[in-house]
Order: C-alpha cells, then structure tokens, then sequence
C-alpha cells in the first residue's frame, strides 16, 4: 500500500502521512484511528515502541545507523529496503554496521583505556629492564656509519644516517600544528621545523625518530596500544641513537669505578636534555652494571607524569594500575626538590618509605606547561655509587597510608571543615576522549595538503 493509498483510505493526503512517518508532525489522535482501521490494527500496536517482526526491528535499526555521522563521513549512498529486499541481505547489512560502530567505538580510546594500555606498556618495559636490545644494536649499527667515536652526535652525522636510509631533511615552517615532523615516503623527505636555537638537542631527536620508523619497519597503527608501542620504540631508538651503547656504558662503567655516578656529567657528555640523560640511564645501569633504578618526571604540584622503576619503590598507582596522573608523596625528593632556593645544581636526599630507604639526585626545570622535576633513585645500599651520597637530608614518608600527607592534621580539620569550601581544578583532558584516526590527534588532512605544497616538481 502506498501513502497515497493509505491518504485515501484514511481521509487524509500523503503528504500529511509523509510528515507523520518523518517524524515532523504529531499525528491527531483521529488520524491515528483511521490508519489504524485501515491497516486493521489497533493504535496501540502503533504506538507500541517494539517492531511488529523480525524484519521490521533490522529495517528500523538499518534506517538509524545510515543516518548517523559515521556513515555519512564515509559517502556511501542510503540503503532503502524494499518488500523484494531479501532478509539475508538486510541481516548482513546491518551486522556490517554494528561492527563500523563497533570499530568507531573501540577508535575512541577514552583516558581510561589509555591508561591500561600504557600501564601494560610501563609493565612490559618493566620485565625487560627498560632495556631493548634489538633496538640498541640497530642504532648502533647506523650510528657507527657515521664514523662516530664519542661526545655529543652532530647534526651532520643524524643528516647522514637519513641520507643511509634513504631520507633527506628539510627544515620548514609550515608543518600542520597536529604534526612535529612529517615524512613523505614518496620522496625520500622528512620535513622538520626550523632550528629556534642552533645545535639544540630537540631537533636531532626528532629527526632521529622520524628515521626510527624506517629502519624499525613500522606500519600504521592497528590500535590505541600499537600507536603507543611504536612511540615508546622510536623515542628509544632517538636515544640509543644520542647516547650510544658502547661509549654510554663505558662512561657509566668508570664513573662507577670511581664511586661518582651522575645524570648531571652523562648528560654534558652527550649533550642531551636532563630528562633524556635520565631515562637512557634506566636503560643501562640495570642491564650493563647491575644497578636497579627508579625514574620520576614530576610537576610542581605532585603531578606523577613519567615513571620507571625495577628496585622496588612504590609508584602510587589507580584501580588500573596507571601511575600517570597520580600524585606522590611531599616527603620525596622529586618534590622537595622544589623548595629549595638554589635549583641550578642536583638535589640529593635520603627518602625512609615502608619500602625501605632510597637515595634520589633531583634536577628541576621549567617548560610550558610549568615546573617539573626530574629524580633519578636507587636503594640505600647502591647510593655508594653515586655523586650526593654524602648528603645528610633524610625524609619520611608513609605513603600511601593517607595520614602520611593526603588527611590535614585533625587540628586544621576541625577548625577548618566547617568553613572551608575549596573550588577543584578541573582538567579539561579528563573528561574528553583521545582523538581518533590511524595515528591519533593527527590532522592528515592538513598533512596530505602539507606534502601537496612541498611535492618536488611544485612552486612554493
């Protein structure tokens, strides 16, 4: 029956009946009666939320999911099954698109879902010392073409480890905001951003990175996670790249000898970021000199950003075992650090936790996003080994028991809880789900536009 068969029948026009089916009109109460006897049924069964049948429920279901935002992103044309449409049919089409909402679902990793996939990262990292050796020997193998002995690696010698590979690096001003570098495989370019300061540490590292991904045969990502685990590889390739295996272990080896470890003198020696010297000795120390080690990178409000640790000092963790995002207790260096006046030098101190009593050398720095520390630890007994181990600074912490630096003192409370009415800090990046796509938070449309303006052959 068409509508113009139902229009006459009921006393009505299909155009009427058009915006009733469409949902832009409420039918009256004695149009619905007249349908109803008309298609000799009652107006409760067409009230009735639930399909009539089987085919009904997948024609429904089919008409909902190809009028969502998803679907319309990919330009397919609308599906309208008619009564010769075979149910088979119409059951496949519409598994299809449980499963493109079940994909668009599972692209959208919420912060929770971030989190258990890099706590299973910081785990697996874990089991292996922090230490990657197929990556090491890769990045040695490119380094040592280079002709490098020691120090800091040039930049010619990272331009020549591209050339190796296959790549050229050309430093522009346009990159799309999404993107630190870019690499356009077609070509045989990596494009990087222009040298805001000379000989800086920043740009050999990407470079270095954006190379990792050749010569570590990567390929688009397949998940949230995998997206992770290649950023966790070429950001250690970079390193191993920076501060080479064989002349960083041999530095390490005989400050060792001579009782004067210090992330101060490695990171001179290769001329790197406090940070990076930090993280390459997690890497090394437990697997070159059977030294175990913990690594903190910590905002000046506690904030937990980055975290290692294999000698058995508790990290504060959630329900899910993320340490990112938690805060540490005030007695550890990492944040007393920041209530000492002169911060230009380490800071040691001697930290009593139920876990037994650990040495840190603290360095704090500032970046845009405000101060952080980072600490470098390791247990009482292997502080002999270090530059600082004569510090007499010695704090307690009982964290996480909650009385430890979490609860006021029952004094402050009982003044205070009455009148006090403190307005939390909400961060934005909660309460918002991490971006979509192949590689995450990437604009590629800006990216394809970006490669279309540089393509050799091309003005401008």
């Amino acid at each position: 029956m068409t509508l113009d068969d139902l229009g006459r029948a009921a006393g009505t026009t299909a155009s009427q009946l058009s915006l009733v089916e469409n949902g832009r009109r409420e039918p009256r109460l004695s149009l619905l009666e007249a349908v109803a006897s008309t298609l000799g049924t009652t107006t409760a069964e067409l009230l009735s939320p639930e399909p009539p049948s089987r085919r009904a429920a997948l024609e429904i279901e089919l008409e909902r999911a190809q009028s969502t935002g998803t679907y319309a992103s990919l330009g397919l044309p609308v599906v309208r099954p008619g009564k010769s449409f075979p149910t088979e049919a119409l059951e496949a089409f519409v598994g299809l698109h449980r499963e493109l909402a079940r994909r668009a679902d599972a692209a959208i990793a919420t912060p929770e879902e971030a989190r258990r996939a890099t706590t299973a990262l910081r785990l697996w990292m874990r089991e292996r010392d922090n230490y990657l050796p197929e990556i090491e020997d890769e990045a040695t193998a490119l380094v040592a073409r280079t002709g490098y002995s020691s120090g800091a690696l040039t930049h010619r010698a990272v331009s020549q480890m591209a050339d190796h590979v296959g790549f050229r690096l050309i430093h522009v001003d346009d990159l799309p905001h999404s993107t630190r570098t870019v690499t356009d495989l077609a070509n045989g370019r990596i494009y990087l951003p222009p040298a805001s300061i000379p000989g800086g540490h920043g740009l050999r590292s990407l470079a270095l990175q954006a190379i990792a991904h050749r010569v570590l045969g990567h390929r688009d990502p397949t998940s949230y996670a995998d997206f992770l685990r290649q950023r966790v590889e070429i950001n250690y390739f970079a390193s191993a790249c920076l501060m080479p295996r064989e002349q960083a272990v041999a530095r390490l080896g005989e400050a060792k000898a001579r009782k004067d470890l210090a992330v101060e003198d490695f990171r001179d020696l290769f001329g790197v970021t406090h940070d990076a010297a930090a993280q390459r000795m997690t890497n090394l120390l437990t697997s070159h000199l059977g030294l175990r080690l913990h690594f903190l990178r910590v905002g000046a409000d506690g904030t937990l950003f980055k975290g290692y640790e294999n000698d058995g000092v508790r990290l504060p963790t959630d329900t899910t075992g993320a340490i990112e995002g938690q805060v540490v207790c005030r007695a550890w260096a990492s944040r007393a650090a920041f209530a000492q006046h002169d911060r230009a030098t380490e800071y040691y101190q001697y930290t009593d936790t139920p876990e037994g009593t650990f040495w840190c050398t603290t360095q704090t720095g500032t970046a845009t996003g405000g101060a952080f520390s980072i600490s470098v630890g390791v247990p009482f007994a292997a502080a002999k080994w270090f530059r600082g181990r004569e510090t007499t600074t010695r704090l307690a912490s009982r964290c996480p028991d909650p009385a430890c630096c979490r609860r006021p003192e029952p004094g402050l409370a009982e003044r205070w809880a009455p009148h006090a009415w403190p307005s939390a800090a909400v961060h934005a990046h909660v309460l918002s789900p991490l971006p979509t796509g192949t590689f995450p938070g990437v604009d590629e449309g800006a990216v394809y536009a970006f490669l279309e303006r540089h393509a050799p052959g091309r003005t401008g």
